[in-house]
């Protein structure tokens, strides 16, 4: 037995594929035809795995990582990252591989599984006044050392939210490595 379509379910299925299209146009180009932007404050290239732009900031979910020279476990292993929560930044794709570096620009293939897409940053600047507002002048909540790791929470055009120590501030992105100078988060 053979099934029968009517008109009715085609267009269904044609309006469908339109709308997903326009959807895609949508996520692709932003509200009103404005691109999007990659973590480097360039237009956005999208992975061909996840579709999510490329570069892009994550962290390291597990306490040790290998990063290969390539994408497979036959590939030398080059660099091991050692830290969990280290700020990263996936700049290719190639099925369950990321290709990460640090902020050193040291890095390799990276399977998938030991990344978090929860953000951090690391502190560059050392005893780096975090504030209660994103302004020089308001009352500092803290002072953190170079090479400590914080959360990252909201971002303005020149100030973030950070989360370290059971302490919260903000910070101008200047002082720390995980998020792009362009970069807006709510």
């Amino acid at each position: 037995m053979s099934k029968m379509h009517n008109t009715g379910d085609k267009l269904t299925r044609v309006l469908r594929y339109l709308l997903h299209g326009v959807m895609i146009s949508a996520l692709c180009f932003g509200v009103f035809g404005a691109p999007l932007y990659a973590a480097d404050g360039k237009t956005a290239a999208f992975g061909p795995v996840t579709n999510l732009p490329l570069p892009r900031y994550v962290s390291m979910k597990a306490a040790e990582g290998n990063a290969r020279r390539g994408p497979s476990l036959t590939h030398r292993i080059d660099w091991v990252f050692q830290r969990r929560d280290m700020p990263l930044r996936i700049t290719a794709e190639h099925g369950h591989w990321r290709r990460v570096e640090d902020r050193d620009g040291q890095g390799g293939w990276v399977h998938y599984s030991l990344l978090s897409g929860v953000r951090t940053v690391i502190i560059e600047e050392n005893m780096l006044s975090i504030h209660s507002r994103p302004d020089p002048s308001s009352p500092i909540n803290a002072a953190l050392e170079a090479g400590v790791i914080a959360r990252l929470g909201k971002c303005g055009p020149e100030w973030c939210q950070l989360r370290s120590g059971g302490f919260r501030g903000w910070a101008p992105k200047s002082t720390f490595w995980g998020v792009a100078d362009g970069e807006l988060r709510d």
